[in-house]
């Protein structure tokens, strides 16, 4: 088994809850409960199973589970769970590809539970 390498992020970070393990900074940060963007962009909000969620440009420190679709309250999406590489609890999902044309942002994009 290899050595597990841990990226460290300088600043506020957010961390697995389990862990503790750097996951994101503020800057990545596009969008959580009740945000709309500043390019006339509306953002959802974002909801997971277990309540509020966030949409990240990009995290740190996780795995990418297998593909999937999933038929969200935004339409059908492409996605795949991500995990913490340290402790491997499911944090939330990245999107692959969204069928809706206004949901295109969000490809590429992570969704990190609260």
């Amino acid at each position: 088994m290899g050595r597990l390498c841990l990226i460290h992020l300088d600043g506020k970070i957010y961390s697995c809850r389990i862990c503790h393990s750097h996951l994101a900074t503020p800057g990545d940060l596009m969008a959580k409960a009740s945000s709309i963007s500043s390019n006339s962009l509306r953002l959802s909000n974002f909801h997971c199973r277990h309540g509020t969620a966030y949409l990240f440009k990009t995290v740190v420190n996780v795995g990418i589970g297998k593909l999937e679709e999933r038929q969200m309250t935004t339409g059908l999406h492409t996605v795949a769970d991500i995990y913490c590489i340290c402790c491997r609890k499911i944090l939330g999902w990245k999107y692959e590809t969204a069928q809706e044309k206004d949901q295109k942002y969000k490809e590429g994009k992570f969704i990190l539970e609260r």
